[in-house]
């Protein structure tokens, strides 16, 4: 392809791994008081869109679904390389589980117009799901491989490598396709090319940043507000609670046989946690 592909990168803000996110009074994580960073697994995915840019050329959108602070992982992005970003902001987002979040990046993906690729992170570490990227692709109908280690574009079809129970499988698919990345895909998390794009300066520049980055709402992208958000979302959150603080003892069973290991494991939980899981099947 002359003009390389068009691609898209799927991208997530999520609490920062190192800080320490409270529960609210009403059981949801408190994201406000939580540090943010991207999701780690999604930068495999965007050095993955970037690899092949670098081989064919072509052009990556970023796009993350978010309240307005979340400009900051699509500025990061595009200090990495990547060329467009695309926020996808609205309060009746708000409560999304897989099934509606999955509707709206489809449509938002629609929305960027044809597209070769589409790259999303095996998961996220707030979520831990893995589902929303198979989702998408079968909203886009698009043919999707998961756990991809390695890939190569020719001619508009995609030679992959993926992690399957026990080894790999090897695989084609014509584009367009979705691919969710594994870990192992990279030892290397993309390095930001500020110097050769000079997003500092395009960040100061508000009306060249705005061609780069702009904010849309679910009427921009034609979804319908009743299959978003809460009202598009089927899976209820019973509770949350905080198990304890990061770090904590470590206790190690061995010697024993695996189900008698397992069994003093689950007393030992229980003993610990007395109470909580009475309260949460009540």
């Amino acid at each position: 392809m002359s003009d390389g592909y068009k691609m898209v990168v799927l991208l997530k803000q999520v609490p920062d791994t190192s800080s320490k996110a409270g529960v609210n009074p009403d059981g949801t994580v408190d994201r406000a008081r939580a540090k943010r960073m991207m999701n780690p697994f999604d930068k495999y995915a965007l050095q993955k869109a970037l690899e092949v840019k670098k081989a064919h050329g072509g052009q990556i959108t970023v796009i993350s679904m978010g309240p307005p602070p979340a400009l900051e992982i699509i500025t990061e992005a595009l200090e990495y390389g990547a060329d467009k970003g695309l926020l996808l902001s609205d309060k009746r987002l708000a409560a999304s589980d897989t099934l509606s979040t999955a509707y709206a990046l489809h449509m938002a993906v629609k929305h960027v117009g044809k597209v070769d690729l589409v790259f999303t992170g095996l998961q996220t570490t707030d979520g831990d799901t893995a589902q929303t990227g198979p989702q998408i692709a079968e909203r886009l109908d698009m043919p999707q491989v998961t756990y991809l280690e390695k890939l190569s574009v020719k001619d508009g079809v995609a030679t992959m490598q993926r992690v399957v129970e026990g080894g790999y499988q090897t695989l084609e698919t014509p584009l367009p396709c979705l691919i969710t990345v594994a870990n192992s895909a990279t030892r290397l998390a993309p390095k930001r090319f500020a110097e050769v794009y000079e997003v500092k300066e395009l960040a100061r520049n508000k009306a060249e940043y705005d061609k780069r980055v702009t904010v849309i709402s679910l009427d921009d992208i034609g979804a319908d507000p009743d299959r978003a958000g809460l009202k598009g979302s089927p899976t209820v959150v019973g509770k949350t609670w905080k198990m304890g603080d990061i770090g904590g003892s470590c206790a190690m069973f061995e010697g024993g046989n695996a189900r008698d290991e397992v069994a003093e494991l689950v007393a030992r939980v229980a003993a610990d946690n007395e109470g909580i899981l009475e309260e949460v099947l009540q």
